[in-house]
């Protein structure tokens, strides 16, 4: 019986992007397209913003599905995200998917100077005048972080003058419980991190709540999970690198008091070493805190290691649920990029045409 079969996505943008000649991310995102990657994703931070480079790259491909991965819901009105949406959707032919995710409050209340008050609240609220706007409805709303129209003013309820889009694909990301469940209720899909296909409780077992509230099946919503992809034989010497990555992520991806990402390691049981590494990392002692990340934090939430090695991983994943594999390549330069990129895309092909005599014990 043929197994279910496993998408692909990647991912540019995010800090340090910048750095990065544009041109090669992309020849980097063409060449993805060619190599039959499914999924683009444009990261926004603290740097480049997600949805200018969409709207370049849909201009120079064809096929591949055009993903902002997330644009910040407190760095916009919910209005001016559906015409966003709305516009790349008709520049894209149809290919753009909306990634939503309300960040966390260093980055909301630092630079965009908006109080991290009721986060999911505002999320949902967004979503909700999204969908009304796609479906070419007049924004009428009332919620505790957006009114519209304005009581006792001069404005209307306006319906946007652009072709409606009813079927905008909604993703989002998101790690607190709460979080999840609405997900599992109300999005197309899953931007995941800090996740472990070993573990997929953890993260997944909230969305599946979410989803079984709105009376929703799992396969309805496309989970994304994945990270690094690395070739070799030294599994040790494949990790090292990464654990400062995974450290800066326990320890200063937020604030000390509110950090989904280290609260997603906590639930996945690594409670006492994501806790360390936080304390070491706010303390100034970055490598301590380095040397304090477990291997198997890191080598469990990336694609490490020799073929065989990979295609174990990547079926983790397929049997955890993840829908769609987004994989980083390692490399230093394009062509690296590219090559462990190809070799990836080979596996996860591999692995999607495989069949196996029974799924008794499957999920």
């Amino acid at each position: 019986m043929r197994e279910r079969a496993v998408n692909t996505s990647i991912t540019i943008g995010g800090p340090g992007a910048s750095t990065r000649p544009w041109a090669e991310t992309v020849d980097y995102v063409c060449e993805a397209e060619r190599l039959g990657v499914g999924q683009v994703w444009s990261a926004e931070a603290w740097g480049l913003d997600a949805v200018a480079p969409i709207a370049y790259l849909a201009a120079r491909t064809h096929k591949i599905e055009l993903g902002v991965g997330v644009m910040q819901v407190s760095a916009r009105a919910p209005a001016m995200t559906a015409m966003t949406a709305l516009t790349l959707a008709r520049i894209s032919g149809g290919r753009f998917l909306l990634g939503l995710g309300t960040s966390g409050p260093q980055v909301v209340e630092g630079l965009h100077g908006v109080r991290f008050a009721k986060p999911l609240q505002r999320l949902r609220e967004t979503v909700e005048i999204v969908r009304l706007a796609a479906a070419g409805r007049p924004l009428e709303y009332q919620g505790e972080h957006y009114r519209l129209p304005l009581p006792d003013g001069e404005g209307k309820a306006l319906r946007l003058a652009v072709e409606a889009r009813p079927d905008l694909r909604i993703y989002l990301a998101t790690l607190a419980p709460r979080a999840l469940e609405y997900t599992g209720e109300a999005a197309d899909g899953w931007l995941g991190t800090s996740f472990l296909p070993t573990r997929p409780d953890a993260l997944l077992g909230p969305i599946a709540r979410g989803a079984a509230t709105a009376g929703r099946r799992m396969d309805e919503i496309d989970l994304g999970a994945g990270g690094v992809v690395a070739f070799g034989d030294d599994l040790e010497a494949l990790a090292r690198p990464l654990a400062r990555t995974l450290a800066f992520t326990l320890g200063a991806m937020g604030s000390p008091r509110t950090n989904f990402y280290n609260a997603a390691y906590r639930r996945a049981g690594y409670a006492d070493e994501a806790e360390a590494v936080q304390r070491l990392w706010v303390a100034g002692r970055r490598d301590e805190a380095v040397a304090a990340v477990p291997t198997s934090m890191v080598t469990g939430t990336n694609l490490l290691g020799s073929e065989s090695q990979v295609a174990a991983r990547v079926r983790e994943y397929r049997d955890a649920g993840v829908r769609t594999l987004r994989l980083t390549p390692s490399g230093n330069t394009l062509d690296e990029r590219l090559e462990t990129l190809a070799r990836a895309v080979s596996i996860v092909a591999a692995v999607s045409a495989e069949r196996s005599p029974s799924k008794t014990g499957r999920r």
